[in-house]
């Protein structure tokens, strides 16, 4: 991934210091397992732990006779550790044993890094949902006026979405967080079960049967919970993109005065910049997640068609995750928010966000659902035209009058009656308690 889009925490887990790394645990942790079986020295053992250790631009040399990373880095970690010792670095194991291995331990310790950043952001979504819980807002559909809602209880939903992003993390990294030292084909004609147990117990993860490589569903499972954090974060950004457009105004992302730019041309110009970022790298992880899905499908026990595609898609869709995570939750804790704007906006549609309560006051009233429902439209119609308050025609209609006294016509324009079960969404929240581990 570019430095543009990549934080340090993650990125550096994906160094080619820290791949090799991975990949020295994997070995020295083998070693110890066969010393431990009684099949190394145990001497030998003890000093393979002590001298291993490897230069990048040495592996990166030595690869380019090679022509194979996992061959070129055995050979300059043997090298290090000297004779005779040296010479049981890798013993038994085939690459994908290490690569494989390495790569869960890598994705998941990247995993846990989304895991903490997406339990930020809901948290921070949360807290503002709560702080505008009771401001009112028109809902929208298909772009157009709807009915009231409230800002808090648009947040609140966001936090809930969040929170099963959360849970798929959680579920990714149970399916990822495996390990397999099996041989060639994965039949342990040359490695012993106890060597996997163990090596994949010191790294905190799960050993599974396997071929030569770990299935690459569950991969593409990681990749699916990063595309969804992608659309998650992408459905939000939109939102504000929208709210902050000229003519609605009612949030828009934070600005530093004084030093932001919005444009190069325009002085007054303030960009929803970053929330049309987010929507932009949500592409992307979306595309990733379909090389993962093509990687699924390999030849016999094994090929490397899925190698050259994961070096790109795993660490870019982990590391950009990532990012959206972190950022979008620096766009929700200085969003700015103007409640007088959003009562404005609300009340500019003449009333009409009210239409189904006369709607239904109507067939209460006796009238059938058609017919109450041309006698209200036929109103509304006209609010629209003729940009008149909704309310005043409705009670110049005989035919509405006729059924509708002025205080129950009065009762469908109440604006805490449409908001009266409000709380059924906070309720919602604060019924998510702490997710478990």
């Amino acid at each position: 991934m570019i430095p543009r889009y990549s934080l340090p925490e993650i990125s550096a887990l994906f160094t080619d210091e820290a791949r090799f790394g991975a990949w020295l645990e994997v070995e020295v942790l083998a070693v110890e397992a066969w010393a431990r079986l009684g099949v190394i020295p145990a001497d030998d053992a003890r000093v393979v732990c002590e001298r291993a250790g490897f230069d990048v631009a040495e592996i990166q040399e030595r690869e380019r006779v090679t022509d194979h990373d996992v061959a070129a880095f055995v050979d300059v970690v043997q090298e290090r550790v000297g004779p005779p010792a040296g010479t049981w670095v890798h013993y038994g194991l085939t690459s994908s044993d290490v690569v494989d291995t390495a790569l869960a331990l890598q994705m998941t310790r990247a995993v846990d890094l989304l895991a903490s950043a997406a339990a930020q952001l809901e948290n921070s979504i949360a807290k503002r949902a709560r702080e505008f819980r009771d401001t009112p807002m028109v809902g929208r559909t298909h772009g157009i006026h709807a009915e009231p809602t409230t800002f808090g209880a648009k947040l609140a939903l966001w936090a809930m979405q969040v929170r099963r992003d959360r849970e798929r993390l959680v579920r990714a990294r149970a399916t990822i967080a495996v390990g397999k030292l099996s041989g060639a084909v994965g039949t342990y004609s040359n490695v012993d079960p106890a060597v996997e147990r163990y090596v994949c117990e010191q790294l905190g993860l799960q050993p599974v049967p396997a071929t030569q490589v770990l299935p690459r569903d569950r991969h593409a499972e990681v990749m699916y919970t990063c595309a969804s954090i992608g659309a998650t974060v992408e459905s939000f950004a939109l939102e504000i993109r929208h709210l902050q457009r000229t003519e609605v105004r009612e949030a828009e992302e934070p600005f530093r005065e004084g030093e932001q730019k919005g444009s190069s041309a325009m002085p007054h110009k303030r960009n929803p910049i970053k929330s049309e970022q987010m929507c932009g790298l949500a592409r992307v992880l979306r595309s990733n997640l379909q090389a993962a899905l093509e990687d699924v499908a390999l030849w016999h026990e094994r090929d490397i068609s899925h190698s050259s595609v994961e070096r790109i898609i795993v660490p870019d869709s982990l590391m950009l995750a990532y990012y959206v995570l972190v950022k979008f939750r620096q766009v929700v804790e200085g969003l700015r928010v103007y409640p007088e704007r959003m009562m404005r906006n609300l009340d500019s549609s003449f009333g009409l966000v009210f239409s189904q309560p006369v709607l239904l006051a109507l067939v209460e009233a006796g009238r059938t659902r058609d017919e109450a429902y041309r006698m209200v439209q036929r109103n509304a119609m006209r609010a629209w035209q003729e940009e008149r308050s909704f309310r005043e025609l409705l009670a110049a209609d005989p035919e509405v009058t006729a059924t509708l006294d002025a205080a129950r016509l009065d009762a469908c324009f109440d604006l805490k009656r449409a908001l009266a079960n409000i709380n059924r969404v906070f309720d919602a929240l604060d019924d998510l308690g702490e997710l478990p581990a």
